[in-house]
């Protein structure tokens, strides 16, 4: 069975279809044309398709992953072809074309868009977003499955397991998540053999004072901790069992204060009574040593705030790629690309759910992201296409990038 379709399902209407206002609104043209500036993408000169255009059609990749390239970007085209002008006689490209396209552009644009506009979107009154002043984020990684290719196993690996090899390559990835608004950023990822370790010593960075991080115990660990707090943010994360803290002095809310190498550390143990399949001692340590600040019941139930990453994760290997789809490029820095281009679509997705939250006086939690796809898979009516050029609607320069 084919896993895209040729065209759109039945009945569906290209005009309902894209909804490209929601893309820039989160996604500037302005910027997209300053990171192609700075990448030396903006002034190669295209047959077909601007620079600008490849980039939003690699992020609108993402939100028809069921769709096959050439209707994707029919969709897109279509958006432009409103604007008039230098885009109206552009026409669809074959699929050599938009690949070729694709690799011009490269993967650098894309990866550098992401790390400049992805971040944290939560504002004081968001609810759910903050701990007594502190903003939340997770740290966790996961996997994404790649389209079976011998360049892509070559790079990225495949999982081994007693039943033989996987059944397609994967790649490895880590991020942060912003726990209110489930905004994954700081986001890297590597070949399957790489460690989430070695990946989060690239995301850690992306931390900073007024955080409070939250981790489970596979990312304990004398440098990890140390590179984590060098940023100025709070941690609480999840420790082994086996791991040993000596009490040095024990605290009138039950936690007591212990030490890794230099760094003074609090640690908080709890039961889950009641609670089916619950471990028989969970411990946490944290970075904060008052416990007035931060009381030991109060960081117990936080900690569990970890599973927002898991619920983001979610959203963006299920809701917004699909279940059982594999990232559809055939290079590996195309899936590179492509990756970067999925984490702009959730974050767009995501920033129009925190607005809609912030308007409705709700928790972002409370809304549905899987509604919230469709209606940016939709041409909202009040919506305009973008214009990739900016205001003056011309291409930058006159050229047509690297896309």
């Amino acid at each position: 069975m084919a896993r895209t379709l040729a065209v759109l399902p039945k009945g569906a209407r290209i005009t309902d279809y894209i909804s490209l206002g929601v893309i820039a609104s989160a996604i500037p043209s302005s910027t997209v044309q300053a990171v192609l500036a700075r990448t030396n993408k903006a002034g190669v000169r295209q047959r077909a398709l601007p620079a600008p255009v490849v980039v939003y059609y690699v992020i609108a990749l993402a939100l028809y992953m069921h769709s096959s390239y050439r209707e994707v970007l029919r969709c897109l085209l279509e958006g432009l072809r409103w604007l008039g002008g230098p885009f109206a006689p552009v026409a669809v490209a074959t699929d050599s074309a938009i690949s070729q396209a694709r690799t011009r552009l490269g993967k650098e644009p894309l990866r550098e868009l992401h790390d400049e506009l992805v971040g944290p979107v939560a504002e004081a009154t968001t609810r759910g977003a903050w701990y007594r002043g502190w903003r939340l984020v997770c740290l966790d990684g996961s996997t994404l499955d790649v389209a079976d290719r011998v360049e892509n196993e070559e790079r990225f690996g495949r999982p081994q397991g007693a039943r033989g090899a996987g059944a397609y390559p994967k790649v490895r990835m880590v991020s942060l998540v912003e726990a209110g608004t489930h905004v994954l950023f700081g986001s890297r990822m590597g070949a399957y053999r790489t460690s989430e370790n070695a990946l989060a010593q690239e995301v850690l960075p992306r931390l900073e004072p007024g955080m409070l991080c939250l981790a489970d115990r596979g990312f304990f660990g004398r440098a990890q901790w140390e590179r984590a707090r060098s940023t100025g943010a709070e941690l609480l994360w999840r420790v082994k069992a086996k791991q040993v803290l000596p009490c040095r002095r024990r605290l009138p809310d039950g936690s007591y204060l212990s030490a890794l190498g230099t760094a003074d550390l609090r640690v908080v143990e709890y039961r889950l009574e009641g609670v089916e399949d619950a471990e028989p001692l969970y411990r946490v340590v944290t970075s904060v040593l008052d416990p007035e600040q931060a009381p030991a019941r109060e960081l117990a139930a936080l900690y569990h705030e970890r599973w927002e990453i898991e619920t983001a994760l979610d959203e963006l290997k299920t809701h917004l790629r699909g279940a059982r789809i594999v990232l559809r490029s055939k290079r590996p820095d195309l899936v590179e690309q492509e990756f970067y281009g999925l984490l702009l679509a959730h974050f767009a997705v995501r920033s129009l759910m925190h607005e809609a939250a912030l308007q409705a006086d709700a928790d972002p939690d409370a809304l549905s992201f899987l509604h919230a796809v469709r209606v940016v898979r939709r041409k909202l009516p009040f919506h305009a296409a973008i214009p990739p050029s900016g205001p003056s609607q011309t291409p930058p320069g006159g050229a047509e990038g690297t896309a």
